[in-house]
């Protein structure tokens, strides 16, 4: 362990089906981590849901796992860190100490109608969302769901809360929440007095203030000491200090040294995430948030959001690559580096070309659901590279369309910070920073959201007074992708026809879906 400095935290990142245990060093070097996974049940189209008792299981196993590989003592681990998925909601009778029903976890959206009737109301809490539609997978729309078709969950519930905050009542004995998730999606305003008691009240939820945690703590400070039964259980020492947390796209922000404006965080896989930080507390169309002291005190976070970018590379390979896939194998490469290399051969636009990646509808701007995905300027002449080569660029596009929705409304962006699935493909990058004209910094651990939970251990541990200063010591940058100017200027021409697909196609999108939605709930009938 010579080559890492003492003393080491422990960052929990606790995602959507697994929990994923590191050990950081001081300097934000990851020493070791353990993943373990656990099962997301769907009892009906729409609906997801998993047990907290998994939850825990899958974190003992994996820090213990953690532990076990390092080599280290339970003495060296100074606190423990954390976050998870947010919008995981928990029913919970805490006399009794136990959680009433599965949680409904992020991706449930068994709450469309109470989502449609809480957008409805034009309630002034609603700036959050944009001035749009709400989304089911917000916590008050969960809660208004179970009140209403199991009430008597409901009435037993004297505690409503995260996942996050479950884990941190597990491991401490403490009911709390987070800043972060309750700004960003309760419609919490710790600068406006707290919870908007009009809009609970105006959509059926005002006694459900009451049960949730009355403590709202900022991340990284510390909610309270480790309890001896749960030290025994994952093998660490009693008494070490817990940071609260928050939600895990939040939390990578912090593994991404996103402490100040003009730094935006694009996280990327399966979807894309864009988050920055502002010193105006101002809401505009299309854009979510701004959040007050979401992550860090003093300034708001303004949100993006792709809903596919990388599961749409994914869907053309599973669906129309077979050859290619064949071919890649016997070349001993993977598919997708060898189109990287065909597609790098072709000029922006993918020789005419245009992909709009809504293929499960826009976040934003648009803030569409029934929006849908679009190929188009096909020939003969285009082969798989083409096309492949086009879903980059157009998720790329709706990348720039999201911040130059931002600029539009006066928010400051000069340098982008990026971690997942697409950082591994260097084409992409390229595209990325070529379309939008902005600097790409890659870091030198890309689990954003595990050296995020590790930064928030540091702080709570008192190895740092503050997370802007621990993020800015355990973060560090090890390679920038430059946009290039011809081939950004090549792009406009490109990005403007992106942009008038949605415009010119958004009746029929629309007509089509529906139709099609109609189709089978008939057959289903």
């Amino acid at each position: 362990m010579h080559n890492f400095e003492r003393p080491f935290v422990l960052a929990v990142d606790a995602g959507t089906e697994s929990v994923r245990a590191s050990i950081f060093d001081v300097t934000g070097q990851l020493v070791i981590f353990h993943v373990s996974e656990y099962p997301v049940n769907f009892p009906r189209p729409g609906w997801a849901e998993q047990s907290p008792d998994d939850w825990w299981r899958a974190m003992v196993w994996a820090v213990r796992g953690a532990i076990n590989k390092s080599g280290l003592k339970a003495e060296d681990i100074a606190a423990l860190g954390l976050d998870t998925t947010c919008c995981s909601v928990v029913f919970m009778d805490s006399k009794r100490k136990r959680v009433l029903r599965p949680s409904l976890i992020w991706m449930d959206v068994r709450a469309t109608e109470q989502a449609k009737r809480i957008a409805a109301t034009g309630n002034q809490a609603l700036k959050y969302n944009g001035w749009t539609g709400v989304s089911p997978e917000w916590m008050p729309c969960k809660v208004l769901w179970v009140k209403e078709n199991e009430p008597d969950i409901y009435t037993q519930a004297d505690t409503i809360f995260e996942y996050l905050d479950w884990m941190i009542y597990r491991l401490t004995g403490r009911i709390t929440a987070s800043i972060n998730n309750t700004t960003v999606r309760w419609y919490y305003n710790r600068r406006e007095g707290g919870w908007p008691e009009d809009f609970y009240e105006e959509i059926g939820l005002l006694d459900a203030l009451d049960r949730f945690p009355g403590v709202i703590l900022n991340m990284g400070e510390p909610v309270g000491e480790l309890l001896p039964e749960v030290a025994e259980e994952l093998g660490l020492k009693a008494g070490i200090p817990v940071a609260e947390g928050g939600a895990d796209a939040y939390v990578a922000t912090l593994g991404l040294n996103i402490v100040q404006p003009g730094r935006l965080a694009l996280i990327t896989g399966s979807s894309h995430m864009q988050l920055g930080l502002t010193r105006e507390q101002s809401h505009h169309k299309g854009i979510f948030g701004a959040f007050p002291d979401a992550t860090i005190p003093g300034y708001s976070v303004v949100e993006g959001g792709q809903i596919s970018s990388g599961s749409i590379l994914k869907w053309f390979r599973q669906n129309f690559l077979g050859a290619q896939e064949a071919e890649a194998r016997a070349a001993g490469i993977s598919v997708y580096r060898m189109l990287d290399e065909q597609a790098a051969q072709l000029p922006p636009g993918s020789e005419g070309i245009i992909v709009l990646d809504y293929w499960q509808g826009n976040r934003t701007p648009w803030v569409d659901p029934e929006a849908r995905g679009v190929f188009w300027g096909l020939s003969l002449k285009h082969k798989p590279a083409n096309l492949y080569r086009a879903i980059m660029e157009g998720v790329a596009y709706g990348t720039h369309h999201i911040l130059s929705t931002w600029r539009t409304a006066g928010f400051e962006i000069g340098e982008v910070y990026a971690c997942g699935g697409a950082t591994q493909s260097p084409l992409w990058l390229q595209i990325h920073a070529d379309v939008a004209n902005v600097p790409i910094h890659l870091t030198r651990v890309q689990e954003a959201a595990s050296l995020g939970s590790a930064v928030l251990a540091a702080v709570a541990a008192g190895i740092y007074p503050s997370t802007t200063e621990a993020a800015d010591k355990m973060v560090t940058v090890v390679r920038t992708v430059y946009p290039d100017a011809q081939r950004h200027e090549e792009y406009q021409f490109f990005y403007e026809q992106y942009v008038q697909t949605y415009l010119q196609l958004k009746g029929l999108m629309h007509s089509v879906t529906r139709y099609v939605a109609k189709t089978k709930e008939n057959a289903q009938e």
